[in-house]
């Protein structure tokens, strides 16, 4: 059986009035065709084995489903792909910056919703790229900026996915492990509303507290 591992580290599962839900943020399907690679990775089927493993009641995308800014018949095909896939899970998708005309594949599956926001049981469920609209919420959980922290020990440099906490939001790295993450003191700049934060607390996938970061 495939090991699912990294997909597990890189997803979050919680408890919502739906039953158990699980959240991933960034999947890019189709990177491969906007990142010149030459071999086709079969990401979005195991992306798919696993949620179908997990066998959420509700799954929520955090926006960016799909990499290519357009919606190509190739991109079409894979979205096709993934949505069968998944026919028996209810999917939330909060409509990412790269998501654009990705209701013309989305409508074709009762069970897949888009939205620009999701708020459920006070918990809200978004992208990123946009600013709030004065929605009330408790907690805040997106994607977007795909966090990452580059730990150095002994001359030695390695950069890490990793969670990230501002205050009452809750940043999800990027699912996808083919997509390296971005520095989190820049990335955190491409949220209209976190920019003025003065630091982020940082977990590895694993959970583990790592520290804070201080951006000003």
């Amino acid at each position: 059986m495939d090991s699912f591992d990294d997909l597990e580290r890189l997803s979050l599962e919680m408890e919502t009035s739906h039953g158990k839900t699980l959240l991933i943020a960034d999947p890019h399907i189709g990177f491969e065709l906007s990142r010149g690679l030459r071999i086709r990775t079969h990401f979005e089927e195991r992306l798919a084995a696993f949620v179908s493993e997990k066998d959420p009641d509700l799954l929520v995308i955090l926006g960016d489903v799909k990499e290519p800014i357009g919606l190509s018949f190739t991109v079409k095909r894979l979205l096709m792909g993934f949505f069968s896939d998944l026919r028996e899970i209810p999917t939330v998708i909060t409509k990412g910056n790269h998501d654009g005309r990705i209701e013309e594949v989305a409508g074709k599956f009762p069970h897949v919703q888009v939205t620009e926001h999701l708020l459920l049981d006070e918990e809200l469920f978004l992208h990123g790229h946009t600013n709030l609209q004065g929605v009330e919420f408790r907690e805040a959980y997106l994607g977007h900026i795909h966090p990452a922290y580059t730990f150095k020990s002994g001359g030695v440099s390695r950069k890490t996915k990793v969670f990230v906490r501002a205050g009452k939001f809750l940043i999800l790295p990027t699912v996808n492990p083919f997509i390296e993450g971005f520095d989190v003191r820049e990335g955190v700049r491409m949220v209209p509303f976190l920019r003025g934060v003065p630091s982020l607390d940082l977990f590895l996938p694993e959970g583990v507290y790592v520290g804070r970061v201080q951006l000003r």
